[in-house]
């Protein structure tokens, strides 16, 4: 069979991840790229000479652009549309509210009418990046398929109206479109501006400059935090079934961002205490340094405080066992940075 698989976001995290699966599975992967001023394919670069990588600029505010990915893709026998693109940044949903809900809402709905209009739904199957942030506000915990949505900023609204434009487009047409409501997921490869990746690179910056301070928000926020490497084979199962449905992917355990910073110095071989409350709190090292400062700047509008989800559904009907623990998934990341800010080569 003739397998083709679009990749939105094929040059982030996840699409970075998720092309280098589908390659090594005899896939021909079309990556999705928007226009850049400055090269953006350096998660990708040891998978750009791929012949089976075609790499297309298209956006997702721009219908017309999509429209021209598919037209070519109409002899396929069959068409796996794995849509990660996003503004993907909670506390830029605030600043960037209508662009976020146009990219993160509307782009989805572009792919799906696409493949309705060309008459591609029958040879189809489309999988939706969602988002833990549909809890926001959770109503209980843990979180399953079945919790009520509370999302608590622009952009879990936005993948709010994404999750259920899927589900109508699946009800409506009988498209094979299935969401996955994915919960924190990291890597090596994640972009410095997360928490997660801001910790890991500050501690290797910390002990070569003496007047560097990380700065952070709110230390107690507790997340579901795993691999992303786990969660793009998760996707890819989603793919696979007989029937289209929505899964939860999700460690099932939640951590603190104190636990995390706890967790990568300790990995780095420093240990870190703490003192003061609130804004006042402050992280110090073994010899007394002051490195780590909570600033209010960095707390968003409307918080939220606890996610940690039920993956069963996803283990009983897909068989997915996520295989990175979080301990490992914090020393993969600390150790990354640290040869990086040592210039002895980076890890994917």
């Amino acid at each position: 069979m003739n397998r083709t698989a679009v990749v939105t976001g094929t040059t982030g995290q996840d699409g970075s991840y998720l092309a280098e699966l589908l390659l090594e599975k005899g896939y021909k992967v079309v990556g999705l790229i928007r226009r850049s001023s400055t090269p953006t394919t350096s998660r990708i670069a040891n998978l750009l000479k791929n012949p089976n990588l075609q790499i297309v600029q298209a956006d997702m505010g721009d219908p017309t652009s999509i429209m021209n990915v598919f037209i070519p893709l109409r002899d396929a026998d069959r068409i796996e549309v794995y849509n990660l693109a996003a503004q993907s940044q909670v506390h830029t949903s605030f600043t960037q509210p209508e662009y976020t809900a146009d990219v993160n809402g509307l782009g989805p709905l572009r792919i799906l009418e696409t493949i309705r209009r060309l008459g591609l739904a029958d040879k189809t199957r489309f999988y939706q990046a969602s988002t833990s942030e549909l809890y926001g506000k959770v109503v209980e915990t843990p979180q399953s398929e079945t919790t009520p949505f509370y999302p608590r900023s622009p952009y879990g609204v936005a993948k709010l109206y994404a999750f259920w434009i899927v589900k109508n487009y699946r009800e409506s047409y009988g498209m094979f479109a299935c969401n996955g409501i994915l919960f924190n997921h990291e890597s090596e490869r994640r972009g410095e501006d997360f928490i997660t990746r801001k910790i890991t690179t500050s501690i290797a910056k910390l002990y070569s400059d003496p007047t560097f301070t990380l700065e952070i928000g709110n230390l107690d926020a507790k997340r579901d935090w795993g691999h992303a490497q786990d969660y793009v084979y998760g996707m890819w199962l989603m793919l696979q079934q007989d029937v289209p449905d929505d899964f939860i992917l999700s460690m099932g355990e939640t951590h603190s961002v104190r636990e995390f910073a706890e967790l990568a110095f300790k990995v780095a071989g420093h240990t870190i205490s703490w003192s003061g409350s609130g804004v006042d709190e402050v992280g110090t090292d073994e010899t007394g340094r002051v490195v780590l400062r909570v600033n209010p700047k960095f707390y968003r509008p409307a918080e939220v405080d606890l996610l940690v989800g039920n993956p069963e559904k996803a283990r009983t009907i897909l068989g997915w066992v996520p295989k990175i623990s979080f301990t490992e998934l914090v020393t993969r990341m600390t150790e990354a940075d640290s040869r990086r800010n040592t210039g002895s080569g980076s890890s994917s």
